[in-house]
């Protein structure tokens, strides 16, 4: 059953604004074989998810039809259709209503007019009876009282107008938003249909190539599938999935993604999805689905449409009832007063300023590499304070290398590589792999099937035993963990530490790795603070690799440095930060999920960052350049003030027709004309979005209002009553149970006293000779049992 569920789009350019929409659902819903329609107004685009067996596209298409919208379906991989020239019926009416202009000369041509609209009529009719039959009072429903008002007036001019103005609107509006369907085009036509397979040299169709088939991707061509390479070495051009500015190096065991371009060299390359799980698809799908997510503003303006229209009908039909009811004089005039309610009173404008200017500013997020999954999030966006950083793999690379390794002689060094080398290779932490690669580096092949009893404590480390030996790895709230067990253990820990730290313990090794800035980190928060908003660092490292970061690779350009956190305790800190102003949170990992779910708006990084922080993540930034996150702040603002503007022109110039019709001068064709004007100037308005903004043409004056902090503020955001104590350490005797833990202390050496603390962390980049890394120390001890 579900092989036979297709996802077909459709074009339909006879969709005016939000309240056709609603039409188009109430007429699609209903058929047999439909399981869901989403309708993306701005690019007039209808995508339907239908049982192919029980329902074709051509059935869709003519159920569409009936109702006169001008639907067609657009086969997957072709681009919207510009409809360079109206059709053939308006523009047969606007000929036979510009010549009767001419009635001046000669008064007959007068009923070329009427001719008009004879001709233009049946369209508006039979869209009119489409839209009473959904039950949907919509514009049709009010062009169609508006010419039946001018006709019984015997005004046939004013009802040409209308029904040419009416029916030039939609073509105009179409050129106008094609820019936007262009865009949104070069997002689902990223990958291309056809692929080659290595075997047979045959090319086929991508939705035929099943997973693990070996394909040929030569220079200049698009990778058709997501996969990895195989064979050959080639340079990727990566700029429209992830924004990546420069080629990236691709060889051997590297992954690749469709749509991506080969710009040299041959590769085979391994599929590892099939064309509908590609990642330029989930992102098209992830794009048009936020779309159809209507935003809260949105939802507003629809509710207050479906009020607004009847209540104009009905002030419309009173200002031409009561009048002639009272047998008032020069009743005509109160009759064209009454067609100006009528038509001013349409919505459109004031129903597209908001859905056209947030596909817009959602197209343009996704080219430059943000995906948000839903307009709701533009607007905190636009409103954010402060945003909160993971450190690891989000600020810094996550790419750890171990510079050094030293081992005490009473433990064979190859040994306590095997032993942590198997443990490490079933953990999917960035240090996991370098102490893996190191390993394997020194001929130490890792046995992960060894190991049992594996056990990941987030933001602690990581348990295994091997050998007959409970061995822990990580910082040290997991050294207090394993003081606390009895038995032989192992434990490694991300802090130079005393050697009798743990009381009756051996120091047998000491690992030394650097993890170095991504690029543009400090560009991302220098832009930040221009931006008024504060930037936070949350870390589960110690404070001194967080503070060398901050001061050495940053430039203390972060506000607010908090260290040695868990999980849990990102989330609180989250949580406070969120009573002093909306907040994002950008994370990678596992650890980050519970913290990206917290935040006001939570941001993962796409391609490198874990399934769950995707998951429970508002937004997906495609690279690794956080330098998106203050551009995407940049375009949320834009997007706000477009929104304004829209409302200001949909409500002004209408408002201006109403009080110069009131004031004595109705005139009937001006006030369409000012409502196919402002549907046309709230589109042009919210295209400029999609124009290319200058870096820093937003530049705020000042610093933030936060100031500028650079202690590590962590305690006192975290809960008073956690049994954490900054001297005693990060577990108490009376939470452990054991008199083991009382009074355990944490400190690091270093080869000489500094009372300043950057110093001191700048000391320790020189115990390894590197000076451009972030320097993380990872020690192996051998613990006694504790014994009471």
């Amino acid at each position: 059953m579900v092989e036979n569920m297709n996802r077909s789009n459709f074009e339909v350019l006879g969709m005016c604004c939000a309240t056709e929409a609603t039409l188009v659902e109430r007429i699609l819903k209903p058929l047999h074989g439909v399981k869901h329609v989403s309708v993306i107004v701005p690019t007039r685009t209808v995508t339907v998810v239908h049982d192919v067996l029980l329902i074709s596209e051509s059935q869709i298409v003519d159920a569409l039809n009936t109702a006169r919208l001008e639907a067609s379906y657009r086969p997957k991989g072709e681009t919207n259709n510009e409809k360079k020239w109206p059709d053939i019926v308006t523009m047969a009416c606007g000929l036979l209503l510009s010549i009767s202009f001419l009635k001046y000369i000669y008064s007959p041509l007068e009923w070329l007019a009427f001719g008009s609209v004879v001709i233009g009529f049946p369209k508006i009719l039979l869209r009119a009876i489409a839209s009473i039959r959904a039950l949907t009072l919509n514009i049709n429903i009010l062009v169609l009282l508006a010419v039946c008002g001018t006709v019984a007036l015997q005004d046939f001019t004013d009802g040409g107008v209308i029904i040419f103005l009416f029916s030039i609107a939609q073509w105009l509006e179409t050129r106008a938003t094609h820019k936007a369907m262009v865009a949104m085009s070069s997002l689902t036509n990223m990958a291309p249909q056809m692929a080659i397979i290595v075997e047979t040299g045959e090319r086929v169709d991508v939705n035929d190539v099943k997973i693990n088939t070996i394909l040929a991707v030569k220079a200049g061509d698009a990778i058709p599938l997501d996969g990895v390479v195989v064979e050959g070495k080639c340079e990727v051009d990566e700029k429209m999935l992830t924004g990546e500015s420069f080629p990236v190096t691709k060889e051997s065991d590297s992954f690749v993604w469709a749509g991506t371009i080969n710009m040299n060299g041959y590769i085979s390359v391994r599929t590892t999805v099939l064309a509908k799980d590609t990642v330029v698809a989930r992102m098209s799908r992830f794009v048009e689905e936020a779309s159809s997510r209507k935003s809260k503003a949105q939802r507003f303006i629809d509710n207050f449409a479906k009020y607004y229209i009847p209540v104009v009908v009905l002030i419309s039909a009173s200002i031409a009832v009561v009048p002639a009811a009272l047998n008032v004089t020069d009743i005509e005039t109160w009759f064209h007063l009454s067609l100006v309610v009528l038509l001013s009173g349409c919505p459109c404008a004031l129903i597209l300023s908001t859905p056209v200017a947030i596909f817009c500013a959602l197209t343009k997020a996704a080219i430059s590499g943000l995906l948000l999954k839903g307009g709701d999030y533009l607007e905190i966006l636009s409103r954010i304070k402060t945003v909160a950083f993971d450190k690891t793999g989000t600020i810094t690379r996550g790419e750890f290398l171990v510079t050094d390794f030293s081992s005490a002689d009473e433990f064979n060094k190859e040994t306590l590589l095997y032993w942590i080398s198997s443990i490490e290779s079933k953990s999917s932490h960035p240090v996991a792999g370098a102490l893996v690669e190191y390993g394997m580096l020194h001929s130490i092949k890792p046995v992960p099937e060894n190991v049992e009893n594996f056990q990941n404590f987030p933001g602690e480390g990581i348990f295994g035993t091997i050998d007959g030996r409970n061995i822990y790895i990580g910082n040290r709230r997991i050294g207090l963990r394993a003081v606390c067990e009895r038995g032989d253990c192992i434990q490694s820990h991300e802090i130079s530490t005393s050697k009798k730290r743990y009381g009756e313990d051996t120091l047998v090794g000491v690992f030394s790795l650097v993890d170095a800035c991504r690029t543009g980190a400090l560009e991302a928060m220098e832009e930040l603070n221009l931006l008024g908003v504060r930037s936070v660092m949350l870390t589960g490292d110690t404070s001194q690799v967080a503070m060398y970061v901050q001061s050495q690779q940053l430039n203390n350009a972060i506000d607010i440095v908090h260290a040695e956190l868990l999980p849990h305790d990102k989330a609180k800190i989250i949580e406070n930060l969120k009573i002093e102003g909306p907040t994002a949170m950008i994370g990678d990992g596992i650890n980050d999920a519970l913290a990206l779910a917290t935040a006001d708006i939570g941001i993962s990084m796409g391609i490198s960052g874990s399934a769950l922080a995707n998951e429970t993540s508002n937004a997906i930034l495609m690279s690794n350049d956080i330098r998106k996150v203050p551009e995407a702040i940049r375009l949320a603002r834009k997007t706000s003030r477009k929104l304004i503007e829209n409302v200001v022109i949909s409500v002004g110039f209408k408002s201006g027709i109403l009080a110069l019709a009131i004031a004595g001068y109705p005139l009937v064709w001006l006030a369409v004309l000012t409502d196919v004007g402002t549907c046309l100037l709230v589109i042009l308005n919210s295209m400029l979005i999609l124009q290319e903004n200058h870096k820093y043409e937003e530049r705020e004056s000042g610093r933030s209002k936060y100031g500028k902090f650079f202690e590590d503020k962590t305690k006192p955001l975290l809960n008073k009553k956690s049994n954490i104590d900054e001297e005693k350490g990060l577990i108490g005797g009376d939470e452990c149970g054991k008199e083991c833990c009382i009074n355990v202390t944490h400190h690091v050496e270093t080869t000489k006293e500094n009372k300043d603390e950057s110093s001191r962390v700048s000391n320790l980049s020189l115990l390894n000779g590197n000076d451009n890394g972030n320097c993380m120390f990872v020690e192996v001890h051998v613990m006694k049992p504790c014994n009471g």
